[in-house]
């Protein structure tokens, strides 16, 4: 089963990955995303595990489980951080100087912002899987 982690950073700077759309929500934390990543994907092994080890049955939702990571601007940064941002607003048609205010937490994206970065972050996609060396 495919299911949404979502991906956020919090006021203190550390990252958390939760899963909204599961009953037995998971959580992970760290101070990057990789690192949250991590300990996410153990806390997932934990759970299951957890159901394994007692002899409960595993639910269905937690069986095959795939996640798609859903970032806030300020994850995506961090995660993809060789993305030079000043750069990346250019192309998503953003003012740079907004764009680091998103990267940093300090604006809030509105939903029209936040669809041109998507716009822009899939055409760079498209771009860079066209490519051959």
């Amino acid at each position: 089963m495919e299911t949404i982690a979502l991906i956020e950073q919090g006021k203190d700077g550390s990252f958390t990955i939760y899963t909204p759309e599961l009953q037995c929500t998971i959580t992970g934390s760290g101070q990057s995303v990789k690192t949250a990543k991590e300990d996410f994907s153990n806390s997932v092994s934990e759970m299951i595990l957890s159901y394994t080890e007692t002899g409960r049955v595993l639910p269905d939702e937690l069986q095959n489980l795939t996640f798609e990571y859903k970032y806030d601007i300020a994850s995506l940064f961090d995660n993809y951080n060789w993305i030079n941002v000043s750069k990346f607003a250019k192309i998503a048609g953003i003012n740079a100087s907004l764009m680091r205010q998103y990267k940093k937490g300090l604006s809030y994206i509105s939903e029209k912002q936040a669809n041109k970065i998507e716009v822009a972050l899939h055409k760079l996609g498209n771009e860079l899987s066209g490519i051959s060396l």
